[in-house]
């Protein structure tokens, strides 16, 4: 039999699990940044919304189902943040399109996206030529990701969590032997100590988890290919 407060207590639950999983979850489903995390959105909204009006489902059931589901994300998050292949294998990697100002044809097709719609996307960036663009690609939640040519402000994660960015370190004309040298230049050892190094106007900096060692930037040669 229907019952209203028995509708309301399950609201009640499943709004203060909501809170908490978004809180736990890093609050990546308030901005989702990949198809995993649509996915969770979508899952959870199922979920919640289904049991909510049926009655059949008893509020204890309810509670189970919400923590099994809160708990292979979690996991999942977990596998993610300390194994890139499995990040790359949930989220993807994103798909580039044009490269050093040249369009890639078969990773449009792969990105599903027409030569219309990719115009249309780089009007809304402010961008009216293709001749404009050094790289860009379709990012894991969708969105298209643009460097233009000739911008004194354009920089590169080379690093991040350990993982060397190998697609930027082409479009800088680099090898990871280049940056395996900068690195023992500035006193770090190995690649998997640094959370993250970024390249911007002549200059990498390199962020450890160990905050003490973070360093200032460094000055770098390299030939500008943009």
């Amino acid at each position: 039999m229907f019952s209203y407060m028995d509708v309301a207590i399950k609201l009640v639950i499943g709004l203060i699990c909501l809170v908490i999983f978004i809180n736990m979850s890093g609050k990546g489903n308030l901005a989702p940044l990949s198809a995993a995390d649509q996915i969770q959105n979508y899952v959870l909204g199922g979920i919640i919304g289904g049991v909510i009006y049926n009655p059949d489902i008893t509020i204890m059931q309810f509670l189970i189902v919400l923590l099994i589901w809160s708990g292979l994300i979690i996991a999942m998050r977990i596998l993610k943040a300390k194994n890139s292949e499995v990040r790359k294998w949930i989220d993807g990697d994103p798909i580039v399109i044009v490269n050093k100002g040249k369009m890639i044809p078969k990773n449009f097709k792969k990105a599903n996206l027409s030569v219309t719609d990719f115009a249309t996307m780089l009007r809304m960036q402010d961008i009216y030529t293709i001749k404009d663009v050094s790289r860009a690609q379709v990012e894991q939640n969708g969105h298209l990701t643009v460097l233009k040519k000739d911008n004194e402000r354009l920089g590169f994660i080379l690093v991040a969590e350990g993982s060397i960015d190998y697609d930027m370190l082409d479009l800088m004309d680099k090898d990871e032997q280049w940056l395996v040298d900068v690195f023992q230049h500035m006193g770090i050892a190995s690649k998997e100590d640094v959370f993250c190094a970024e390249y911007y106007k002549g200059s990498i900096t390199v962020y450890t988890d160990d905050m003490e060692k973070q360093t200032s930037p460094v000055a770098v040669m390299r030939k500008d290919p943009l």
